[in-house]
This record gives structure tokens, C-alpha cells and sequence, in this order.
């Protein structure tokens, strides 16, 4: 039995600076898929000259964040002493935990000489006990992002978080949760299956797509149905068609989300604010300039 759609959107325009983003999650029908409480769509943009665009110094407490980069190079600074850069397919993951403050800033592609940019970031809502953990961070190039080719020779898939089949992310999982990036071939197809309850959407990063019988379009978010059943997706365009699906299991604890902190009661927010403004989170240490965090309120 195919999954039936539940809704579709292009989200929001939430642009930054030279970035033109979609916000696709949350949106006016749903809060959440599985862990995931939040995605913005950097859509692809050549950019004219070299220069980094970023959102500035913020905290986060009580999520994990994803940057997913398709194209281009992102710089990571945060106030627990991790820095590193990621080229064109290579992830970023940040465990805020308890509390921490990072910058993130996007530039095309020093490795490869591209000249565009075209990312995701996803956050993913811990449960509570791992809210109050210590930070972590996993910068994860291209290379070391598990994949696979489809049957048939059909296209490919990576596994950016989750599992499938014997392929294993790096991404801690505390919840099952998943995140694949599917390329068609111009005439792929592919079938996946999903067990009951389980919480699923697509995104089409590149080209349009048919998800069971129906054609959806370049940029599109698709959230389906939580029956047991398969999505059916197949490249009827004549040239290569990208889709992301994630999701995973329902988080069912209390879910309070303002500003960029995720908790599970409104003094959870409170809490998080005060601790902020407190130092609390630390200080980023940039390695080109020392102590020079740039505090954003």
C-alpha cells in the first residue's frame, strides 16, 4: 500500500543576507516529523564573488543541529572550541546539549572553484535527559558520507543520518530518526517502505519528482500519512532528479520551541534564556582573531 500525502508547501521566504531561504518546518500544519522541528532550504544562488554569508553568533540549547551542504563550503566557529570547514557534500552536526553559542557562514566552494551555494539545515529535537548533556560537533566531509548505489542502476543514496540497509551514519541517533539523499537517474526509479507510526517527509532540493503517482515540484516539502506503507519515487523529467526523505519516530515528550532554544516546558525557555545572558554558554574563540565572539540577542 503507497503512504498518501498529507500536505504540501514551499515554506517561507526567511532570507538572510545574500541567502534566499525557504523555511520549510516548521510550518501552519505541522510542528515536527519524527525529531525534526526545523528545516531551512538555502536554495541554489551563484554567487558573483567570493564572501561569507552567515547567520552571526547565536546560542541553541536543547537540539542537535544538521547543516547539510550540497554546494559550497561551510565555515563552523562555536564557544565550546570546535572549528572546522565542509566542501560540497559534507555535513555539519552540532549537539547544543545544555548549552552553546556558534556561528556558521557560507562561501562557494574553495576546493572544488565552484561558484554557487546550496545547503539545508535541519535541527533535531532531543529528548530530555540529552538536553542536558554536554556539546558535541561532527564535521563530516563528502568522503566519509555512507552510500550506496540503487538496483538496477537506477541512481544512488546517501545516508546522512539514520540507517539503511548496512549502511551506518556518523550522526548519533537518539531517536530513531533517518535523513537520505536519493539521486535518480533521468528514468529511476525506487521503492521505500515504512513500518506504522512512523513519520516521513520529502524535500526536492534539484528537478521535479513523481512520489506515488504525483508530480511534485523543484523545492517542494511533502509530509505523508503515519500508516505502515511504500513511497514510490520515480524521475520522469529526462535529466538527473534529487529528493530528500527524513523523518523517524514521533517524539513524544512535551515540545516548547521559541527563538533558536527547543525544551520541553515554557521554564525550560525561561531557563535557557537566563543562562545565556548569564556567560553561561561561553565565549567563540575564532582561531584568525582570539576571543572575539559577536554575541547575537
Amino acid at each position: 500500500m503507497k503512504k498518501k500525502t498529507s500536505f504540501s508547501t514551499k515554506g517561507q521566504r526567511a532570507d538572510i543576507g545574500e541567502l534566499t531561504i525557504y523555511r520549510l518546518l516548521a510550518n501552519r500544519y505541522s510542528d515536527a516529523v519524527g525529531p525534526f522541528v526545523f528545516l531551512d532550504h538555502i536554495v541554489p544562488k551563484v554567487r558573483s564573488s567570493a564572501g561569507n554569508t552567515g547567520t552571526g553568533a547565536h546560542p541553541h540549547r536543547g537540539i542537535a543541529t544538521l547543516s547539510y551542504i550540497i554546494e559550497g563550503e561551510d565555515e563552523h566557529f562555536d564557544s565550546a572550541g570546535n572549528y572546522a570547514k565542509v566542501y560540497s557534500g559534507g555535513i555539519q552536526w552540532m549537539k547544543a546539549g545544555n548549552g552553546i553559542i556558534h556561528d556558521e557562514t557560507l562561501n562557494t566552494d574553495s576546493q572544488s572553484g565552484g561558484n554557487s551555494t546550496h545547503a539545508f539545515q535541519f535541527w533535531i529535537n532531543l529528548p530530555s535527559e540529552n538536553k542536558a548533556e554536554k556539546p558535541e560537533y561532527l564535521a563530516i566531509q563528502r568522503s566519509e558520507v555512507p552510500q550506496k548505489a540503487l538496483p538496477g542502476g537506477h541512481g544512488s543514496i546517501k545516508v546522512i543520518a539514520g540507517d539503511y540497509e548496512e549502511l551506518h551514519s556518523r550522526i548519533p541517533d537518539y531517536s530513531k530518526q533517518f535523513l537520505y539523499h536519493i539521486e535518480l537517474n533521468p528514468t529511476g526509479n525506487f521503492i521505500l517502505s515504512f513500518d506504522q507510526d512512523i513519520e516521513v517527509a520529502a524535500v526536492l532540493p534539484i528537478g521535479n519528482m513523481s512520489l506515488n503517482g504525483v508530480e511534485y515540484e523543484t523545492g517542494e516539502f511533502v509530509e505523508f500519512d503515519r500508516d505502515a506503507g511504500e513511497i514510490v519515487l520515480e524521475n520522469t523529467t529526462g535529466k538527473n532528479a534529487d529528493v530528500l526523505l527524513f523523518g523517524g519516530e514521533h517524539y513524544r515528550e512535551p515540545i516548547v520551541a521559541e527563538g533558536p532554544f527547543v525544551m520541553n516546558s515554557a521554564a525550560g525557555i525561561a531557563e535557557a534564556y537566563r543562562d545565556y545572558y548569564a556567560g553561561k554558554y561561553g565565549r567563540i574563540k575564532r582561531p584568525e582573531s582570539g576571543d572575539s565572539e559577536k554575541r547575537s540577542h
